[in-house]
Order: structure tokens, then C-alpha cells, then sequence
């Protein structure tokens, strides 16, 4: 499809993703998918890229600026932004087709907040739905951005290949107070703003990050995390930024490490969905919730513990299930 069309089936197929409702069932993730199963097929190694990073590192302005340069470049470049949900509306609330006009309005580009929906650490049960329907709308290269930095980066990291953590140009004390889990789940670092009077900040930063980087474990054998300085504003650097990108995805590609982990990745979407089918289908049986209510204030008052009240539950379900 054109650069039009392709965004347009990607917008109503991942906001079918995204809204759980009845009447986006016809736009599924899995229709998308069926109706266009050999493309999809080709496009099963679209390369998944997670950006994580605090606020103010200029995530949003680095991915535009990386985008362009890989749309330049002749790839199609989609970027799922994870943003925090409305609670009373579901809908995403920061807006970055906004934030990231130019690459938005890229014939090559995609761009669509998915809102996290209260999903654990801001990552939307609909991303890993979009991610298969942007690969099989024909985008090469997916971009997911996280909120900030949290616990969203473990469930971020089951879904892409590799993970780049963006920071802005500290060092010293600064970097101390950065989780060692969030450097741990790194591939790339890239410190951001170097130009102008942060750029010596930026080179400093890098020096103390590459030393750090050196001292944790390590998450892939063949690969060895970097940390680079760029500049969002100048584009600095961004050039060396996909490269790198590149390199990690060949470089795990030939050790075998890339394909065991996107099995990995997809036994754990897996079991996921299942987790989340069978709590829906909880909430929504009149058996279940009823057993609940006669439970609830025994589980208040201490005299069952809220695993025994599960327990009970999960016997009604399996009295359910039909005799094989």
C-alpha cells in the first residue's frame, strides 16, 4: 500500500487494539494479520527498537530525529508511543503525534500513542497487538517509547530486540541515583543534548556511562553495550546512532541470539494474554462474581486469606470446564 493507506490501516487497526471493544473486532489485530498472512510472514523481522529513558532526555526529539534518518534511509519507520492512560476514558493523554509533527506527517512514518490502559508500569496490554499489525501494515522498523524510567522497561524489553536507554548529559552523583536495573536492560546508551553548552556535559557523561556499562552483566554474549553522545537538535551523531542499531541486530542475528529471544518474547506474550484472558473472563461471569461477594467480607475480616478465597474460585472454574 502507499505511504497513506498503509497509515490509515495501521490507525484503525491498532486503535482496535487499543479500545477492547466489541465493534473493533472486525479491524482486529488477528484479522489484520489473517487477511494478509503471507506479507505478514515476511515481515515477521521488522526490527523492534524500545527507547527508554527520564523525562526531559529528549526521547520523544531523539526518535524523531532517528525516524527521519531511517525514513531518509529508505526504511518505514512506525513509533508506538506507551503514554499513561485517561482513567476515565482509556484514551492516551500526551499527545505525540503532536510532539513529533515532522516525522507524523512523513509519507514513510507512522506515529500513534498507545495508552497504557492501567496496565503494570505503562506499557499497554495493546502494544504487542500493534507491534503485529504495524509488521504486517509493512513498517520495517518499530519504535516503542516508554513513559519514563520503571518497571515498564521489563515488559518493554519481552516485546523488542533491542533497548536503548536516552539520558540527558549528567554524571556523577546524578548517574549514581539511575536504577542498575534500567543500565542492566541498556544495549545503547545514548546521551542526549550534546551540543552547545551541554555538549562537554554529554562527553563527560559518556565517559562515566561506557565505564559503567563495563561493570554490569551482560545481556547478550555477542554484544557488548555502547554508550554514544548525539544531539536531538543538531542531529549529531544520530547517523552513528543507527548504525549502531544496525550492527546489534546483525551481530545477534549471526550469534543466534536475536531469533531465541523474539521465541522467548512471544512465549511470553503468550502466556500473558492468557493471564488477561482468563482474569476477563472472571469479571465477566455472574458465577465467579457472585462466589466473590460471599467471599469479599470473610477475606475483610481475616477469616479467609485471599489465597484460599482464590482457591475457592478456581474450583468453581474447573467444575465449569467440560468432562473430556
Amino acid at each position: 500500500p502507499t505511504g497513506a493507506g498503509r497509515r490509515l490501516a495501521s490507525d484503525h487497526a491498532t486503535s482496535g487494539a487499543g479500545s477492547g471493544a466489541t465493534q473493533d473486532q472486525a479491524m482486529s489485530p488477528g484479522t489484520v494479520v489473517n487477511q494478509g498472512a503471507p506479507q505478514h510472514a515476511r515481515r515477521l523481522h521488522a526490527m523492534r527498537i524500545g527507547v527508554s529513558g527520564p523525562p526531559g532526555a529528549g526521547k520523544s526529539s531523539l526518535i524523531e530525529t532517528l525516524g527521519l534518518h531511517l525514513c531518509e534511509e529508505g526504511s518505514k519507520v512506525a513509533v508506538l508511543a506507551v503514554d499513561p492512560s485517561s482513567h476515565s476514558t482509556g484514551g492516551a493523554i500526551l499527545g505525540d503525534k503532536t510532539r513529533m509533527g515532522k516525522l507524523s506527517n512523513h509519507p514513510s512514518a507512522y506515529v500513534r500513542p498507545s495508552p497504557a490502559r492501567g496496565t503494570l508500569g505503562g506499557v499497554a496490554r495493546a502494544t504487542a497487538d500493534a507491534l503485529v499489525v504495524c509488521e504486517a501494515a509493512g513498517y520495517d522498523t518499530l519504535i516503542v517509547e516508554t513513559v519514563g524510567v520503571g518497571q515498564s522497561e521489563t515488559s518493554v524489553s519481552s516485546l523488542v530486540d533491542c533497548m536503548l536507554l536516552v539520558m540527558p548529559p549528567v554524571g556523577g552523583d546524578e548517574l549514581q541515583m539511575i536504577k542498575r536495573g534500567i543500565m542492566e536492560a541498556a544495549d545503547i546508551v545514548a546521551v542526549n543534548k550534546a551540543d552547545g553548552a551541554t555538549e562537554e556535559a554529554a562527553l563527560r557523561a559518556v565517559a562515566e556511562y561506557t565505564g559503567s556499562l563495563g561493570l554490569l552483566p551482560r545481556r547478550h554474549r555477542a554484544w557488548r553495550p555502547v554508550a554514544l553522545p548525539v544531539s536531538a537538535k543538531t542531529g549529531y551523531n544520530v547517523a552513528k546512532l543507527a548504525s549502531l542499531i544496525a550492527s546489534f541486530e546483525s551481530t545477534l542475528m549471526a550469534s543466534g541470539e536475536l531469533l531465541q529471544a523474539r521465541r522467548a518474547g512471544r512465549e511470553q506474550a503468550l502466556w500473558q494474554a492468557c493471564e488477561e484472558a482468563v482474569i476477563e473472563y472472571m469479571h465477566a461471569s455472574p458465577a465467579v462474581q457472585q462466589l466473590l461477594g460471599q467471599l469479599m467480607p470473610r477475606v475483610h475480616t481475616g477469616e479467609v486469606l485471599p489465597r484460599q478465597a482464590a482457591q475457592h474460585v478456581l474450583e468453581v472454574l474447573r467444575q465449569k470446564q467440560p468432562q473430556s
